[in-house]
């Protein structure tokens, strides 16, 4: 797995813009193959992956990084007509509208909230009118009332948020567990490997809970340690994307590193009760492969847009 990070490393990152449209079309094939009967694989009610032999691919997760290259592709060639409705705008949002469409109909609807919302920061660091942006979140307040709407569960973790005593053996269960094992680690945490909840009690405690399950094992300290390590991993991409030579680096940059934190902020802070639970994984840290191997490829990205910079400078 780390050689994709390697790889990504050695390419010149401007290469991406002659493969951001055919991995970009890929990727969408492989979102609707997840539907298809003997290849698609079913599971918990959800339909995530691709089931070739015993390996399993997550298209959703490539999806995360093969977008963010084509729009960064796409935004660069605009970026001095962007403030025209009906040449960018509406293209923008029948693109957005197809990717969200697909990923939500699996359902995810964690990765359809860090998708959009990297798309629209993406739309605006391009140089996109504020009149656009307000147009984007009215539009995107309207279709998360939608999918709330016509799916219950997605009530229900907004009514937990809420109020998170409401049915503990119920719908509150996944909350209370999380906030038992955090609580259970205390300062100095239980011991590496001896977290207790991670037995039949917390759901997905080597996925989607895999934050709690290192509270309770390591402790409030170590954790407070990992937090500050994010914190410095984002400042230091943000300034990479903001020295990039040129603005397709300066938006792949940015669509990684607000991808990644987003999604880390996303995941701890459902899990600590400041945010309603989404489903959504920890960055290098939950289990599974698809995404483990992207996210270091668009790591990858990122340090070679740095290399990048430094050369330029240097001449």
């Amino acid at each position: 797995m780390s050689r994709a990070l390697a790889v990504a490393w050695r390419i010149d990152y401007h290469q991406w813009r002659r493969w951001a449209w055919p991995l970009f079309m890929a990727t969408l094939i492989m979102l609707v193959i997840v539907f298809l009967p003997g290849v698609g694989s079913l599971f918990l009610g959800a339909r995530r992956w691709i089931k070739l032999g015993p390996i399993l691919i997550q298209p959703s997760e490539i999806a995360k990084l093969t977008f963010i290259l084509y729009l960064a592709t796409w935004l660069e060639r605009r970026s001095s007509q962007l403030h025209r409705v009906q040449e960018n705008l509406l293209p923008f949002l029948v693109t957005l509208g197809i990717m969200g469409g697909l990923i939500i109909a699996q359902p995810d609807l964690g990765t359809l909230t860090v998708i959009m919302l990297v798309a629209v920061t993406m739309y605006f660091l391009a140089g996109a009118p504020w009149k656009h942006l307000v147009s984007l979140f009215v539009a995107g307040i309207a279709a998360f009332a939608l999918v709330i709407t016509i799916a219950p569960y997605r009530a229900q973790r907004l009514t937990v948020f809420l109020n998170p005593d409401i049915d503990p053996q119920g719908i509150g269960y996944h909350i209370k567990q999380a906030w038992l094992a955090i609580g259970s680690g205390g300062f100095f945490g239980l011991g590496l490997g001896h977290s207790r909840q991670k037995f039949n009690y917390l759901p997905e405690p080597a996925g989607d809970s895999i934050f709690a399950v290192t509270a309770e094992e390591l402790g409030f300290f170590i954790v407070s340690l990992y937090i500050l390590a994010w914190i410095s991993l984002i400042i230091r991409g943000l300034r990479i994307a903001r020295q990039a030579p040129d603005l397709f680096g300066q938006l792949v940059a940015a669509g990684i590193i607000c991808w990644l934190g987003l999604q880390a902020f996303l995941n701890i802070g459902a899990l600590s009760g400041i945010l309603p639970l989404t489903g959504i994984p920890l960055p290098f840290m939950s289990q599974g492969g698809s995404a483990l191997i992207v996210s270091l490829a668009a790591i990858g990205i990122l340090l070679n847009i740095s290399r990048q910079t430094a050369r330029e400078v240097s001449r």
